[in-house]
């Protein structure tokens, strides 16, 4: 572990929250020593036990092209967060710490696990750390791409709700199609992925 990655690094981000429906402010502490990204309410209530916590191993930091201060945090368990910093030097600065900590736990557990043998398909591409880069940003693109049609289903979905044939049964064959379809492929990701 070298001297930038050793200490525990923390700070105030915004919080996407679907409950909410919008950005809250959150105290996350990222932990060395854990390879883990902890989020609080508050500062004042860091010393207790945190809202959540995302092991880092095989996550994959991704800033986001919706503007200069959003990225989003994907678990290799499938959980997301989306965070937004202050401007964009503290959102470089987050994703430079959060994936130099992923890349140690992930090297660590690729270390004590040995790699299934390659496919016949894959030839030496899996043992290039560049193409292995590639598909992580790969997998965050394709993420980034449900988000915003989780977006349009939403919109969709409301929509049909408001109208006067809400109750229409093509429209709701319609929008019952489109969330199952957007869960099945979030879920074919999410089995890629691992």
């Amino acid at each position: 572990m070298n001297v930038q990655t050793r200490h525990p690094y923390e700070g105030l981000l915004h919080k996407y929250t679907n409950a909410m429906k919008g950005w809250q402010y959150r105290w996350f502490i990222l932990s060395p020593e854990t390879g883990e990204l902890h989020y609080f309410l508050s500062e004042s209530e860091k010393n207790q036990r945190p809202r959540c916590s995302i092991y880092l191993a095989g996550a994959v930091i991704a800033p986001s092209d919706e503007d200069s201060n959003t990225f989003t945090v994907n678990s290799a368990t499938g959980d997301m967060i989306k965070l937004r910093a202050t401007d964009a030097r503290a959102r470089q600065e987050w994703v430079d710490k959060l994936r130099a900590v992923t890349e140690m736990y992930t090297r660590a557990i690729a270390s004590s696990h040995p790699p299934l043998p390659p496919r016949e398909h894959s030839g030496n591409s899996s043992r290039n750390p560049v193409v292995k880069l590639e598909v992580l940003d790969a997998f965050a693109n394709c993420q980034e791409q449900l988000r915003k049609v989780e977006k349009h289903n939403l919109a969709l979905a409301q929509s049909i709700e408001n109208s006067d044939l809400h109750l229409d049964s093509d429209l709701l064959v319609l929008k019952a199609m489109a969330h199952t379809t957007l869960h099945t492929l979030s879920q074919c990701l999410n089995i890629l992925y691992q």
